[in-house]
C-alpha cells in the first residue's frame, strides 16, 4: 500500500485526508455542495492528489468515507416526502410514540414533529402475533389502491413496520415486493430489514428515519462508486458507520440509518486512537463543525456504544425528547450548534443560537454567497477570533463588513451593541455545548468534572476552553490536523457491521436450534457485508453479546460473551455474566426472578490496519507573526497570532493568544497557558 484517502462530508465543509503508507498526510477543506455532493467531494479530493503530486491511479489503499449530510437533513428536515406503512389500526404509532414522559410534572415538554405526518401514515389489514404466527395476510388489492394514493400523494420513500414483524417478517416482505414491482422509482424499507427488534415504536421510528434518508443516500453512494472507478481509483469506496466500523457503499445505502453518525463516529475513533498514543485513559471528545457539535466519553480508551440513540433532540438535551433509532452506534450527543448556526430572536425577546444552519449554501454572511443571517462564524469574526484573510490559508477570504453588518442589525433588535451581541452569541453557543455534554455525561453516570477536552472539527479548538472551563475543566488537547480529524478516523477503523436481532425466551428454556437459526441469519449477513467491503471470510472475528431482563422488567442489560455461546450451549453461563453485569450496575439480584433474553447481538470485524504516526514538530520555537484585536472577553484587546506549523516541541505559550492553521484556529483564553506535545498536539491548561 501507498497511499489511502479518507473524505468526510459535513454539512458546512467537506474534509478530505491522504495518507501515506510511512504516516505522512495531506489533507484539505473544501465547501460542502449540497447541490451535487460529489461535485465537493472529487474537489477536495483533486485538490489533494495535486498537492501530493500523484493521481487517482496511486491511491491504491481504501477510499473511506464518512459524512454527517444525513444527521443534517434530519435536524433541518431536508429530506423528500416519505410516508410510513403499519398495520391497520396503528397509523399514530409515531404520534402517540411510547407515552413516556422525560419531565413527569413539566406540562411544556417538546418532542420533534415525526418525519411521516399522519395523513402520509396508511393502515392495512393483516396481523402476525407475537410468536410469529401469521393471523392475517395483507391482500394484494389493497397493496395496489395504495400504491395509486402513495404516487398521488408525491411519496418518494416509504417504510413498512407491521405489528410483530421482527418474529415473522413475511407480511413485510409481501408488502415491500408488491410496491417495488408498483413503485419501482420509489425507495422502500422494512422493519424487519432495518431493526429487527422488539418495541413497535422505536422499531418504527427507525424504519422511519432510514426511509426518509434512503433517496439522500442511495443515488449518492452508486454514483460515488460509479465516479471512483471511472476516475481510476483503485478500490471501491467503504463506508463508515454510527457504530464505529466500515462496510461497503451498496450495504451502507440499503441502510442510511446506520451511517447517521458516521462522520462523529469517527471524530471518536480518532480520540481513542490518540487517548491510546498519548496514555490517557478518559477523556471526552468535543466536535465542533459548521452544522452541529458532538460530546462524546472514551472510557479506557474506548467510546461507550449503545443500542438506541437518539436525533433531533428538542427540550434541554433529554434523553427521550428526539427520535430514536435502534442501531448500534457509538454514544455521543449532537445538537444544532456549529459555526454556521443561526442567531436570532425568540418570541420573548431573547437571543438564541441554531439549530437552524446556514450550511454552505448560503453560508454564513462572511463568506460572501449570500447569507443574511448572523451565524457563530461571523460572530467569531467580528471578535477578532478568526482572521479575514487567512481563512483556508488565504484561499476563502471572510467578508468581515458582512459579518459586521449583519450582526449590528441583529444588535439593533436586542438593544445591544455588535460587539456586546457577537459575544452574546459566542456565550450562548459555548454555554449550550457546555450543557448538552453535562447532561451526557450524568445520564450515563460519569462525573465529567476534570476530564480531558479532546477538541477538534472546523470550530471545535476556537471554543474548546471556553466549553472545557464551563465542564470544570483545565485540560485541553488539539490534535494536529484537527479541522479534518474525522476523516483521519476513519483511517484507523477495521472493516466492521453491528448486528441485533430480537428473539424472547426466558433462558431456562433457550431452545439452541433457534439460537443456531438466528445468529447464523446474523453470521451470513455480517460476512456478506464485510466480503463486500473487501474483507476475507477467513480474516473475520465474531464478538456475540446478548440483551437480558429479569422477567417482569422493561430494559434490558446488554452482556458480551468471551466466547460464541453456540460452542458451548450453556445457558447457566449466559445467566451469570447478566447477573455480575446486573450487579454490577445496580448492586442486587433478585435471583428468585426467571432471566429473559430479549436480543441477540453480533460484531463482526475485520483486521485491524496498523497506522503510522505522522512526521514531528520542528525543533526550533516559532515567534508570533502579528498581533490582532481580540475582542471576546475585553473592549479593545490585542492578542499574538502564531502559525502552528512553526510551534516547536516544549513550546509554552500564555494566553490571551491564537494560534491558526489552514484548516482551523486555537484560541486560548486569558489564564490558559499551551505546550506543544512530542506528538505534536497543543495541550492547553488553565490556571
Amino acid at each position: 500500500m501507498t497511499y489511502s484517502l479518507a473524505v468526510d462530508i459535513g454539512g458546512t465543509f467537506t474534509d478530505i485526508v491522504l495518507r501515506h503508507s510511512d504516516g505522512r498526510l495531506t489533507v484539505d477543506k473544501t465547501l460542502t455542495t449540497h447541490n451535487d455532493l460529489l461535485e465537493g467531494f472529487f474537489r477536495g479530493v483533486d485538490a489533494v492528489l495535486l498537492k501530493a503530486g500523484i493521481d487517482a491511479k496511486g491511491v491504491d489503499g481504501v477510499v473511506v468515507h464518512a459524512t454527517t449530510v444525513v444527521t443534517n437533513a434530519l435536524i433541518e428536515r431536508k429530506g423528500q416526502v416519505t410516508a410510513l406503512i403499519v398495520t391497520e389500526g396503528f397509523r399514530d404509532v409515531l404520534t402517540i410514540r411510547n407515552e413516556h414522559r422525560y419531565e413527569m410534572y413539566d406540562p411544556q415538554i417538546e418532542f420533534p414533529e415525526p418525519l411521516v405526518p399522519r395523513d402520509l401514515t396508511f393502515g392495512i389489514a393483516e396481523r402476525v402475533t407475537a410468536d410469529g404466527r401469521v393471523l392475517i395476510s395483507p391482500k394484494a388489492e389493497d397493496v395496489k389502491a395504495l400504491a395509486h394514493t402513495l404516487e398521488a400523494a408525491g411519496v418518494k420513500a416509504v417504510a413498512i413496520c407491521f405489528l410483530n414483524s421482527f418474529a415473522n417478517p413475511e407480511n413485510e416482505r409481501f408488502v415491500f415486493e408488491e410496491l417495488t414491482r408498483l413503485m419501482p422509482e420509489a425507495f422502500l424499507c422494512t422493519s424487519s430489514d432495518v431493526a429487527p427488534q422488539i418495541r413497535e415504536y422505536q422499531r418504527a421510528s427507525t424504519a422511519t428515519v432510514n426511509a426518509y434518508a434512503m433517496p439522500i443516500s442511495q443515488p449518492y453512494l452508486k454514483r460515488l462508486a460509479k465516479r471512483l472507478e471511472t476516475e481510476g481509483f483503485a478500490n471501491t469506496p467503504l463506508i463508515m458507520l454510527s457504530s464505529g466500523g466500515v462496510v461497503g457503499a451498496e450495504t451502507a445505502g440499503r441502510n442510511p440509518v446506520r451511517m447517521i453518525e458516521s462522520g462523529p463516529a469517527a471524530g471518536a475513533l480518532a480520540a481513542c486512537h490518540y487517548a491510546e498514543v498519548l496514555g490517557i485513559d478518559r477523556l471526552m471528545s468535543f466536535d465542533m463543525g459548521g452544522t452541529t457539535a458532538k460530546a462524546c466519553l472514551i472510557e479506557n480508551r474506548e467510546p461507550l456504544v449503545t443500542g438506541l440513540f437518539e436525533v433531533d433532540r428538542r427540550y434541554r438535551f433529554k434523553e427521550g425528547s428526539g427520535l430514536p433509532v435502534i442501531v448500534p452506534s457509538i454514544d455521543m450527543i449532537e445538537i444544532g450548534a456549529g459555526g454556521g448556526s443561526i442567531a436570532h430572536v425568540d418570541a420573548l425577546g431573547l437571543l438564541k443560537v441554531g439549530p437552524e444552519s446556514a450550511g454552505s449554501n448560503p453560508g454564513p454572511a462572511c463568506y460572501g454567497r449570500g447569507g443574511q443571517s448572523p451565524t457563530v462564524t461571523d460572530a467569531d469574526l467580528v471578535l477578532g477570533l478568526l482572521d479575514a484573510d487567512n481563512f483556508l490559508g488565504g484561499d476563502m477570504r471572510l467578508d468581515l463588513a458582512a459579518s459586521q453588518a449583519v450582526t449590528k442589525t441583529l444588535a439593533g433588535r436586542l438593544g445591544l451593541s455588535t460587539v456586546e451581541t457577537a459575544r452574546g452569541i459566542f456565550r450562548i453557543v459555548t454555554e449550550a455545548m457546555a450543557s448538552a455534554a453535562r447532561t451526557h455525561a450524568t445520564d450515563r453516570g460519569v462525573d465529567y468534572r476534570g476530564l480531558p477536552l479532546f477538541a477538534f472539527g472546523g470550530a471545535g479548538p476556537v471554543h474548546a476552553c471556553e466549553v472545557a472551563s464551563l465542564l470544570q475543566s483545565t485540560y485541553v488537547i488539539v490534535p494536529p490536523q484537527s479541522s479534518v480529524l474525522s476523516a483521519f478516523g476513519t483511517l484507523v477503523t477495521p472493516v466492521r457491521l453491528d448486528l441485533v436481532r430480537s428473539d424472547l425466551s426466558k433462558i431456562d428454556e433457550l431452545n439452541w436450534s433457534r439460537v443456531d437459526q438466528v445468529l447464523g441469519e446474523m453470521m451470513t449477513e455480517a460476512a456478506a457485508a464485510l466480503e463486500e467491503a473487501g474483507c476475507q471470510r477467513a480474516d473475520i472475528t465474531a464478538v456475540f453479546g446478548a440483551d437480558l431482563r429479569y422477567f417482569g422488567q422493561q430494559n434490558e442489560v446488554t452482556v458480551s460473551f468471551d466466547a460464541d455461546p453456540r460452542a458451548a450451549r450453556d445457558a447457566h453461563a449466559i445467566a451469570k455474566a447478566f447477573e455480575a453485569a446486573y450487579h454490577g450496575l445496580y448492586g442486587v439480584n433478585p435471583s428468585h426472578v426467571p432471566i429473559e433474553l430479549v436480543t441477540w447481538r453480533l460484531t463482526a470485524r475485520g483486521p485491524v490496519v496498523p497506522f503510522h504516526p505522522a512526521g514531528q514538530p520542528p525543533s526550533a520555537e516559532g515567534k508570533p507573526k502579528g498581533h490582532r484585536m481580540v475582542e471576546a472577553w475585553s473592549d479593545g484587546a490585542t492578542a499574538p497570532v502564531y502559525d502552528r506549523a512553526s510551534l516547536a516541541v516544549g513550546q509554552t505559550i500564555a494566553g490571551p493568544a491564537i494560534i491558526e492553521e489552514r484548516e482551523t484556529t486555537t484560541i486560548l483564553p486569558p489564564n490558559w497557558t499551551a505546550t506543544i506535545d512530542a506528538y505534536g498536539c497543543i495541550v492547553a491548561r488553565s490556571a
